[in-house]
């Protein structure tokens, strides 16, 4: 399928006022779910082949010679935490915590491992601990900031994610996560400034450019706004956010056969997005006559 944007519309095609302010209507709807969901936390500093039963083998024979090394049992909770095997994590980041407890890597461990368990409350309460030990902790800061900003929570939130990029983190995710809340607030040049940031930091994630080409199209940049989608979609064609984003620019300026077939890729990888569907129930007609 067709994804640039280069090509203006035909004379004669312009969106109609009414469908104007219900592409913007849906671009609000958009921009508010991005700030609800976005990816998942996840093992960022962990290799994927960490999880493998080679590597936990390896790391189960180190703790059989050291078992009072609580080293070992961090690296091997990670790696069952890689691998999906959340409980063992759990025993292994409890032990760190028995043999060192002022470990603070291990309580924000488990504080992602009981996030991936959807344990809201004790993954919160591992992060705060972990900050209470450490106060400049980014990937506690970080964590804890998600867990704030899913709940509704946005101003400890932004306060989370704030002090994290005032420590010169250079994780993405803490200023992908103020953009959000930026967004959220329709302040879309500070948002745009960090979504820019997270992109400079993880140029091959998407997620970024498909929020800032949000927050593009809600100034009226629908240049910027185009090329952001675009290059969202050219880095996961299965991202059903990206081809949504590209149908709502599409049918903002009026080429509604574009934006149908944009909208229902969107509805073949994510059947429940609500946004797409109702977008293919307004460009079906005319993207036919078309």
């Amino acid at each position: 399928m067709d994804s640039s944007l280069h090509a203006p519309a035909r004379a004669g095609r312009r969106a109609q006022p009414r469908c104007a302010a219900l592409v913007l209507a849906s671009l609000a709807a958009l921009a508010l779910a991005g700030c609800q969901t976005g990816p998942v936390l996840d093992m960022s500093h962990v290799e994927a082949a960490q999880g493998s039963q080679e590597n936990i083998a390896s790391l189960s024979a180190v703790i059989a010679r050291s078992p009072n090394e609580p080293e070992g049992y961090n690296m091997r909770g990670s790696a069952y935490g890689r691998a999906g095997r959340y409980q063992e994590a759990l025993t292994d980041f409890n032990r760190v915590i028995q043999l060192n407890p002022g470990s603070y890597q291990a309580y924000a461990n488990r504080a992602l491992i009981y996030r991936y368990m959807n344990d809201n409350a004790r993954s919160l309460a591992d992060y705060s601990r972990a900050l209470q030990i450490n106060p400049n902790y980014d990937v506690a800061l970080i964590g804890r900031g998600e867990l704030y900003r899913l709940a509704g929570r946005t101003t400890e939130a932004f306060n989370d994610f704030q002090a994290a990029i005032q420590l010169d983190t250079t994780d993405p995710r803490a200023y992908y996560r103020r953009g959000l809340l930026y967004q959220q607030r329709s302040q879309h040049a500070y948002a745009i400034e960090d979504f820019a940031k997270a992109i400079s930091l993880a140029p091959r994630e998407p997620f970024a450019y498909n929020a800032r080409g949000i927050s593009y199209l809600a100034l009226g940049d629908d240049e910027n706004a185009g090329a952001d989608f675009n290059t969202a979609i050219k880095l996961d064609k299965s991202n059903a956010e990206g081809w949504a984003n590209q149908a709502l620019l599409l049918e903002k300026q009026g080429d509604m056969k574009r934006a149908y077939r944009s909208y229902a890729e969107a509805v073949r990888l994510d059947p429940n997005h609500r946004i797409a569907k109702d977008g293919m129930d307004r460009t079906r007609s005319s993207a036919v006559r078309s």
